[in-house]
């Protein structure tokens, strides 16, 4: 499970690019979730094999500065209750400031990890000014330069040492399901249904934070842990702390999980924000199954699911080969079956074809529809192989892997999926020179 590293610190210390240098220049995965971010980035990475989110709590300040100083204080108290890890980012070349006083002075009250980064140190004369940073009384100093990368290996190094260690994890081979979407379309109503009054649930295991709870599920022959978690709520609707919660809620329950059970609100159909969610799961890998609820409030015509599924699959294009189904979770229709369809997402998910089998039927489908010429050159594919991953990933192993574009390996992941069903589950293709 990732663990989360909260940067926290007053406006212009170089925060964003101390964020973009931790998650190795990839995009942030929530960078424009309607209503959350106004300058705030959530990002994933891994250093020496530890996985990581890193939360740019930055964000809406304004020019006074006792409201500067609230605001900062907010988001301080918002990365000690939500981060594993706090990074909290100084610069050099303006000294200790009134507001980085306010920090300190927060930070040396929790019991959680505080590293105190000092930024823009790039020449040996600022590594001296950096010593007065112990004044904050928050121990050792890590002194780095984020825009040239000097020093940020050894803090990240520090930091995974201190990253709890995943005894407690849940039980392994066990499958994690959450239920993700917006407050009311019907998540709260979807876990009653599934635990139902005769609740034959072994125990409640409290989750990561305070609002993430694992539910062991062992009734009608299925066995799983289920996910609940806050949802992620539309702009106005809360204010941009609890705002910012859900959002951190809804991220971690994605990751954990192996697979996600989209609820959407029949009546508002698909909405960005439905979308965002959506793109969340499939960056993060994981099997998705949507859930078009209170479909018992919709008026039908002949036709009128198929058109709302229609429709429903043109939005989530490109990756569109995911289980719909339409349930009145309140009337307990298709509630089972939303079960089983997750059940079957899952073992997709972990399915491994072996490589016999796969040669003898993708290098027959290339013989037939080799992927096109570029500038005279034939890209010849003599070997495929599934990758030793958590989610379908698969190697083709070529002459000049540089010339397959996208379509091609869109083709490919195509025919993957109609010749051993990869239904529910993103999938990654990778051309390796042989």
């Amino acid at each position: 499970m990732a663990n989360i590293v909260a940067i926290v610190g007053r406006p212009n210390v170089g925060k964003s690019t101390f964020f973009n240098r931790l998650c190795g220049g990839r995009d942030a995965i929530v960078d424009e979730v309607s209503g959350v971010t106004r300058d705030r980035h959530y990002g994933y990475s891994d250093w020496n094999g530890r996985e990581y989110s890193v939360v740019d709590t930055g964000g809406y300040v304004t020019n006074s500065d006792d409201i500067f100083e609230e605001e900062i204080r907010r988001q301080v108290m918002l990365a000690i209750n939500e981060a594993d890890i706090i990074v909290f980012l100084v610069d050099v070349i303006s000294g200790i400031t009134d507001l980085d006083q306010a920090v300190a002075h927060i930070l040396r009250k929790t019991k959680k990890p505080v590293f105190l980064v000092v930024n823009k140190v790039d020449n040996s004369n600022r590594i001296y000014d950096a010593q007065e940073f112990y004044g904050l009384g928050l121990g050792e100093i890590y002194c780095i330069s984020s825009i040239t990368g000097s020093g940020t290996g050894e803090l990240l190094d520090a930091i995974v040492k201190v990253f709890p260690k995943d005894e407690d994890e849940l039980e392994a081979d066990i499958p994690k399901f959450a239920i993700v979407g917006r407050p009311n379309a019907g998540k709260s109503s979807l876990l009653n249904a599934l635990m139902g009054e005769n609740r034959a649930i072994v125990t409640e295991i409290a989750g990561t934070t305070r609002d993430t709870i694992h539910t062991r599920y062992n009734k009608f022959g299925h066995d799983f842990y289920l996910i609940d978690t806050a949802g992620l709520r539309k702009k106005g609707k809360v204010n941009e702390d609890l705002e910012f919660y859900s959002v951190m809620r809804a991220i971690r329950a994605i990751e954990e999980a192996d697979v996600c059970m989209l609820v959407i609100d029949a009546e508002r159909d698909m909405e960005s924000q439905d979308l965002n969610i959506f793109n969340l799961i499939i960056k993060n890998n994981k099997g998705v199954v949507v859930l078009v609820n209170k479909w018992d409030l919709v008026e039908k015509e002949t036709n009128t699911a198929k058109k709302f599924e229609q429709n429903l699959r043109e939005k989530l294009a490109p990756f569109n080969d995911v289980p719909i189904i339409f349930t009145s979770v309140i009337n307990m229709q298709r509630v089972h079956k939303v079960l089983e369809e997750s059940m079957k997402v899952y073992e997709n998910r972990s399915k491994r074809i072996p490589t016999s089998q796969l040669n003898e039927v993708m290098l027959e489908i290339i013989e037939n529809y080799p992927p096109p010429a570029i500038k005279g050159k034939y890209v010849k594919i003599k070997f495929v192989t599934q990758l030793p991953m958590h989610y379908p990933a698969f190697a083709f192993f070529c002459n000049l892997p540089q010339y397959v574009k996208e379509p091609y390996k869109r083709y490919l992941e195509n025919r993957l999926r109609e010749k051993f069903n990869f239904t529910g589950v993103p999938m990654k293709i990778f051309m390796r020179k042989k």
